[in-house]
């Protein structure tokens, strides 16, 4: 390995690991990865990433020279945990980042049959959860609202593990005119959402291609979205309580959906 010592991060080749920051983007897409576990998940998956460089401390460098050898990454930096540290501001465990560019989403028509849909999520933590529980699963489509936080997002990233990754992920723009595409496609919506018409979880059988779509975390699905959907779903609760986180009741959906 040819590793490149730095000492600083005031060059054009390291600021970004300094600004880059959660949900920020740049013309060419780059995204930041950060800890062993994240940055390796995204090294052995082999997908489309073009991965630009790693900054990482020696150790991590020695730990990890075969997987780092089998690819082909033109810069290797090479830094004290501490110049890492000031990066994020704080203490950190880790010892390794990687600056890479976000594969390219996929076409609507080449998703799978089991596909999670998300509508007006805003955490970044549950869109990264919510990939980790559906790669678990097997599930390897994901569909996204084009104007919510990216799956490549920094903290999306962390928390799915790296294995967002995994998945093939597409943004829509209008998730009406998503809907009736997916239904021209032969797929089945399923809503999650809390109703008195709902059909409870463990009545469900999906059907052989089926979209299961997981509102806002505080509002839900609109009434106006649940109408353009095929059946609503809910999980069977305690009547004094409302609902569940909602990366936590789409693991439950999704793996109920798999197993039926």
């Amino acid at each position: 390995m040819n590793l490149i010592p730095v000492d600083t991060l005031n060059t054009p080749a390291l600021s970004i690991y300094k600004t880059l920051r959660d949900n920020a983007f740049t013309i060419d897409n780059s995204f930041i990865a950060d800890s062993p576990k994240v940055v390796n998940i995204l090294l052995e998956t082999g997908i489309e990433i073009e991965i630009k460089s790693i900054l990482a401390t020696q150790s991590y460098y020695d730990t990890y020279a075969t997987l780092i050898e089998q690819k082909e990454i033109p810069y290797l930096y090479v830094a004290e945990k501490s110049l890492l540290q000031d990066i994020v501001g704080h203490k950190i465990h880790h010892n390794v980042m990687m600056h890479g560019i976000r594969p390219s989403q996929k076409p609507l028509e080449i998703l799978g049959d089991q596909i999670i849909m998300l509508d007006q999520i805003t955490s970044t933590e549950n869109i990264g959860s919510i990939a980790r529980s559906a790669a678990a699963l097997g599930i390897n489509s994901y569909l996204l609202p084009h104007q919510g936080p990216h799956p490549y997002g920094r903290r999306s990233l962390r928390v799915s593990m790296g294995h967002i990754s995994k998945l093939q992920y597409h943004l829509y723009e209008n998730i009406f005119s998503t809907l009736k595409t997916l239904q021209q496609r032969g797929y089945k919506i399923y809503a999650a959402e809390v109703t008195d018409d709902a059909t409870v979880l463990k009545e469900i059988k999906p059907s052989e291609k089926w979209v299961l779509l997981m509102g806002h975390e505080g509002k839900g699905i609109s009434e106006e979205v649940l109408n353009a959907c095929d059946e609503i779903v809910k999980i069977e609760m305690r009547p004094d309580i409302k609902s569940f986180n909602v990366a936590i009741a789409a693991a439950i959906l999704m793996y109920q959906f798999v197993n039926s």
